[in-house]
């Protein structure tokens, strides 16, 4: 990395302001963040315009249009095309441009619906995805397909990572399209604050997910983006789940919120399942994450509450 000029899109944003951290950590020469209020990478113009401006030797592209389940139920068409096409046209101008590496991070939300437990690289094409998040999920597997053909006809240096569902300091906790873990830690906190016995929950809280900490889904990326220059996708992950309800009671026990909570079963749960197989990320670049989730929760939980009194 030393001496490398990367480009981190959508690196102002959650995953993408850790990912820069960690780069600046290795000593490149320049971190390149566009805005999208400056750069759109729907357009494809504007995309080559910027590449062949900026000449990175490296892109890690992390710029997403993502949201909950009721985002993803809410406006599926935009989400597909919004990351299809951002990635679609940051990839081809990087080939066009003869950028060295691009590093493409997909979903965990590409698996097949009913994949076997644990998820196995394997595994992402031997069914349809879980229908409330199918567009996104399919979306951003096309920078998967997209990355093998490149690679196929262009001899094009373009890896694929799955990471599974992230939290952390800097996350979105907007109740209309945040994600399971900074909603409940948000209706928890506010619950407490304002002496109320109960909160709501989406689902039944009995699907499981698996959930990694932002700074070590960062170090994986980095580590990827140094050390791994392979064509077949690659999990990232901890390889352990928790059920939502279990998790719940974790957040709440954290968070001090001594109410009920309250599970609306007509909302829906989302995939049944969600582990990974995280043997090839240790195997290909020694990523093993280090943050347990208690651990992680509670430095989630303080950043939150210290940043809500700094607004």
């Amino acid at each position: 990395m030393k001496g490398k000029r990367v480009m981190v899109t959508g690196g102002a944003g959650f995953l993408g302001s850790h990912v820069v951290e960690q780069f600046k950590n290795k000593g490149c020469a320049e971190i390149i963040v566009p805005r999208s209020q400056e750069y759109d990478l729907r357009d494809s113009s504007v995309t080559f315009s910027l590449i062949k401006d900026t000449k990175p030797d490296i892109i890690v592209h992390l710029a997403a249009a993502v949201g909950g389940i009721g985002a993803n139920s809410k406006y599926p068409g935009t989400l597909f095309y919004d990351n299809a096409a951002m990635g679609i046209h940051l990839m081809e101008a990087a080939r066009l441009c003869q950028v060295e590496k691009f590093v493409a991070c997909g979903t965990i939300c590409s698996y097949p619906k009913f994949a076997a437990i644990p998820f196995k690289e394997e595994a992402l094409w031997e069914g349809y995805p879980e229908e409330t998040n199918a567009p996104y999920g399919l979306a951003k597997k096309m920078l998967l397909v997209q990355s093998q053909a490149y690679r196929q006809q262009y001899g094009f240096n373009s890896i694929y990572l799955l990471p599974v569902n992230l939290y952390g300091p800097r996350d979105n906790f907007d109740l209309e399209s945040s994600h399971v873990i900074p909603a409940l830690i948000r209706k928890c906190v506010e619950a407490k604050e304002k002496g109320q016995g109960r909160i709501q929950a989406w689902g039944t809280g009995k699907v499981t997910r698996e959930f990694l900490y932002v700074e070590d889904a960062a170090e994986a990326i980095v580590l990827a983006a140094d050390k791994y220059d392979g064509g077949e996708p690659v999990n990232i992950g901890t390889g352990q789940e928790i059920s939502i309800s279990a998790l719940a009671a974790l957040i709440a026990e954290k968070t001090g919120f001594a109410g009920e909570i309250i599970w609306d079963s007509d909302k829906p749960d989302g995939q049944p399942r969600r582990c990974l197989d995280v043997t090839k990320s240790k195997a290909l670049f020694g990523f093993e994450a280090k943050t347990t989730l208690e651990e992680g929760l509670q430095k989630t939980i303080n950043w939150y509450v210290t940043d809500r009194k700094n607004q």
